[in-house]
Parts: structure tokens; C-alpha cells; sequence
């Protein structure tokens, strides 16, 4: 039963549409999940419209709801973590849209780029009005074929997500990586002969992995933060102002732990004087991470996470450099929470104060990132998991 004026919220995702195919695969298990019962797991999900390329018949067809170019979600719970529910995320899915020009992407516009005859053959036309998704051999950012996802990226995230308690790393929240599947080689030929300029020559995985929502901070999703923030409140059941306190509470203690992740993963490096620590490469709060109904925000694309070094006199500049990376796009999106809540509940008072106060409540805990009052206003002192006072910093905030 849901406290008064609250709404109950579905645990099934809504979105669009999209069936794949299973198909038995060669998989790499995240070793935290090693000693699970995850057999069902060891599958490939495929677009009907690569089957002809596929040496066995299909296991089954499932019915996944669309997410970003290349994703795609199963819209029942597949596990609780955190004591909420999580969905099956499958990253490197195949997509409906031409790398080179906002246009429809089908087999009949790829056919006459397949060198092979066989292949171009079991490719088959397009299935008809019907958009279909597809995996080619197109190299797309530096490391992944377009439409699918590369071993290379896959194991970086997988890296990742070993490190983390099953869900957080630091404070530095995460969607697990569950299982990488590999492509038959069979296949992998076969789908390299597809590409405009570049072929991509490493292998084809996907990423199987869990996600509390699909609900994205501004790209990447059809409902977002960014342009759908009424629709959001409504999705996850925001019913009263103390629920949407709640929220912007755990907005904002997660995504200050993204936005210090070096700080808390900060390592003394195996040549003397220098730092390691995890940073961001390609990958943005804006895209990049879903929101949980509770508030808290998950980064699920970890491809892009990796350790950098520096020179200790660089530790407090790329501190400061990881804050500003996301810094707009965390006010922007704590902006269109809290005018939601204003205008829902007809709250009032100051902006900065406001803020101020939520800052300082959803950091109580945090021993990495600590609100504090100077001359000029609040600002966060960054701490580091390795206590050397000279590496921490002050960064402003909020201004009077």
C-alpha cells in the first residue's frame, strides 16, 4: 500500500516495441555473478532481420522495448538490487538508423554495400514498412562496429563493474554488467562485409547487463529529465512534495559521486609520485546514466570509464577538471526537478538556499565530498580515499 498521495508505481518499463531473437552464446560472466544459476543468460539477442545469417534456428523471440540507438530492454523485473527493481539491458543490439544521414536503415539500403554474394543472399530484402535494426561492420568510435559493441569496450566496462559492490562503487552508482556474449565467428565475418569506409576487424559482443529504468537525463531515450520531466514524476510515482524531497535528495548525492569518482578511487601509481584513478572518456551524466524511481542516478554505459594517471602536483586539477566535465548537466537536470516540484506542489522559497540545504542533507554521509561555508558561499571540499589532506580541494557551488 503506497503512503497517502502517492502513486503506486508499475514495474513495467513502457516503451517501444522491439523483438530479437535468442540464440545460444559463448559467454564472460562478471565473476561477482559467478556462482548465480545465469544459464539462461548465455544468448546473443538478434533483429529477425540477421537470422539469414545465423547457422542454428532461433531459441525463442522476445519481446524487448527499444532503448537508444543500440539497445534494447526487457520491460519485466529480472532481478532486485538495492531492494528495486532491475531490468535486462542488451547494449550492441543492431540500429534502424544510417550512420551517415538521419535516414532509415534496412537491409535493401545495405545490399548493395555487401561484397559477398552468399551473404548479400542470406540477408534477404527488407521485410517491408516495418523499421528493422541492424549490426554492420561499419567501425564506429574507434572501438565498436555500428549498430553493435566491441570486445574491447565491453571488457572496460566489465573491468568497471568488477570493481564495484554489485551496485556501487564509492558511492559511485552503477548497473552491473552481468555477462558479455560473443558472436560466432561465422557471424562476425559475415556482418563485417557490411560497411561504408572502414571496417571494424574486432570481435562483436553485446553487454548484458541490469538497469533500474530507462528513463535518461536528456539523449538517448524517448522520456527524459530534460524534455519530459512532468511524465516522469508521474512514471515513478512522485505524489507528494516529501516524495519529491526524497528524490532530489538522492539525485543529488549520486550524481556528486559521479562527478568526484577520481577522489574516490584515487591510488598511489606503481611510479613513485604519481596518482591513478578512475575518469570519463566519451561518456556524459546527460546520456550516459538512467534514473532509479527512488532518484538515484546509475551510470550504465561503463565502456567509456577508465583509470587515468597524473602527477601528484596534477591530483587537485583533475579533481576539479572531473566536477566541471558534468556540472551543467547535473544543474540542469536538478533544475527541471525542482520547478517540477515547485510547480506541482506550489513550493516556494529561494532558489540557492534551496539547493544549499538539499547539498548539505544528501552529503551528511559522504566521506568524500563534504559541503562547507567560505567567505563566498557553500562550496565542496573533494576528499580523497587515500586521506592526504594536500590532495583534497575546495570547490564553489553555490554563490551568495
Amino acid at each position: 500500500m503506497s503512503a497517502r498521495g502517492e502513486v503506486p508505481v508499475d514495474h513495467r518499463l513502457p516503451g517501444t516495441p522491439l523483438w530479437l531473437d535468442a540464440y545460444p552464446a559463448e559467454t564472460i560472466t562478471n565473476r561477482q555473478f559467478a556462482g548465480h544459476p545465469l544459464s539462461d543468460l548465455d544468448r546473443l539477442f538478434l533483429p529477425p532481420a540477421l537470422a539469414g545469417l545465423m547457422d542454428r534456428p532461433s531459441a525463442g523471440r522476445l519481446k524487448f522495448i527499444e532503448d537508444d540507438n543500440r539497445g534494447a530492454i526487457l520491460p519485466e523485473p529480472a532481478a532486485t538490487l538495492d531492494g528495486m527493481a532491475f531490468y535486462l539491458s542488451i547494449k550492441g543490439v543492431g540500429s534502424e538508423v544510417l550512420p551517415f544521414a538521419a535516414e532509415r536503415l534496412d537491409r535493401d539500403v545495405v545490399r548493395p554495400l555487401i561484397g559477398p554474394p552468399a551473404v548479400r543472399d542470406r540477408l534477404g530484402p527488407a521485410s517491408g514498412s516495418a523499421p528493422e535494426r541492424l549490426i554492420t561492420g561499419e567501425l564506429w568510435l574507434r572501438g565498436s562496429p555500428y549498430g553493435g559493441q566491441g570486445l574491447a569496450h565491453a571488457r572496460t566496462a566489465l573491468a568497471v563493474s568488477e570493481r564495484a559492490d554489485l551496485t556501487s562503487l564509492a558511492g559511485f552508482r552503477l548497473a552491473p554488467l552481468v555477462k558479455i556474449a560473443r558472436f560466432p565467428p561465422s557471424l562476425e565475418e559475415d556482418l563485417r562485409s557490411i560497411y561504408w569506409y572502414r571496417r571494424y576487424r574486432g570481435p562483436f559482443v553485446q553487454e548484458l547487463r541490469l538497469v533500474p529504468s530507462n528513463v535518461r537525463i536528456y539523449f538517448h531515450g524517448r522520456q527524459t529529465v530534460g524534455d519530459s520531466i512532468r511524465w516522469v514524476f508521474d512514471r515513478f510515482g512522485i505524489g507528494s512534495n516529501a516524495r519529491a524531497l526524497a528524490f532530489e535528495l538522492r539525485f543529488v548525492a549520486s550524481v556528486v559521486a559521479m562527478l568526484t569518482l577520481f577522489a574516490r578511487t584515487l591510488a598511489p601509481d606503481a611510479v613513485p609520485g604519481r596518482y591513478r584513478g578512475l575518469d570519463f572518456h566519451d561518456v556524459w551524466l546527460d546520456k550516459d546514466a538512467v534514473l532509479a524511481p527512488d532518484g538515484a542516478a546509475y551510470f550504465v554505459d561503463l565502456e567509456g570509464i577508465d583509470e587515468v594517471v597524473v602527477e601528484r602536483r596534477e591530483v587537485r586539477e583533475k579533481l576539479e577538471d572531473q566536477v566541471y566535465r558534468s556540472l551543467y548537466e547535473f544543474m540542469f537536470a536538478f533544475e527541471q526537478i525542482e520547478s517540477e516540484r515547485r510547480r506541482r506542489f506550489l513550493a516556494l522559497g529561494d532558489r540557492r538556499e534551496h539547493f544549499a540545504t538539499v547539498l548539505r542533507e544528501a552529503l551528511r554521509d559522504d566521506p568524500f565530498a563534504r559541503p562547507v561555508e567560505t567567505p563566498e558561499g557553500l562550496a565542496l571540499e573533494i576528499r580523497n580515499r587515500l586521506s592526504e589532506e594536500p590532495l583534497n580541494t575546495i570547490f564553489p557551488l553555490v554563490d551568495r
